[in-house]
């Protein structure tokens, strides 16, 4: 299991930089528009929805990296206060869920993503760009994110991590 856990941080990791990389690359993507609308006067024509589709590639690809560093909003106000025992039910529970959700996402996302690899689907704009190739970041990036539920959730059973992240102790 130590095997599988180091192996999903690795790739959770990796997708932290593509995520990175992605919304630097939109950065200079939207600075080039600039320049080439109000400096050359020229017309922009892919630059919009590239810096679209790859803050949102960024976002679902960057998602197993969030999960993985608890960089998300977490609301841990009962955890703080239950006993052990009960934290580690209310963890066990709340990541349970989760990998519920993100699978179920990930399966309704592939779908998705085949009708438009099916149908050949094209963005409506002048760019025309094939949509098969923005949408793959949704059922990637949510089936790494499961994976990434996953491992957490044989931690949290294994004892390899405290639930929620929080000591042991409690708050009274």
């Amino acid at each position: 299991m130590d095997r599988f856990v180091r192996a999903v941080r690795a790739v959770s990791r990796a997708c932290g930089v593509v995520a990175a990389g992605l919304i630097g690359l939109g950065v200079l993507v939207v600075c080039h528009m600039v320049f080439v609308r109000y400096v050359l006067n020229q017309n922009t024509i892919w630059q919009t929805d590239f810096v679209t589709y790859s803050l949102v590639a960024a976002t679902f690809i960057g998602s197993p990296f969030v999960l993985m560093t608890r960089g998300h909003v977490n609301v841990d106000v009962l955890p703080l206060y239950a006993g052990p025992r009960l934290r580690f039910w209310m963890a066990v529970f709340a990541s349970a869920l989760t990998l519920f959700f993100v699978i179920t996402m990930c399966v309704l996302t592939f779908l998705f993503w085949r009708e438009a690899w099916d149908n050949k689907w094209v963005s409506d704009t002048m760019w025309r760009a094939r949509l098969w190739i923005p949408y793959a970041c949704m059922p990637v990036g949510l089936g790494i994110l499961a994976l990434q539920a996953l491992a957490d959730l044989a931690c949290l059973a294994s004892g390899r991590e405290p639930p929620f992240g929080l000591a042991t102790g409690r708050l009274s």
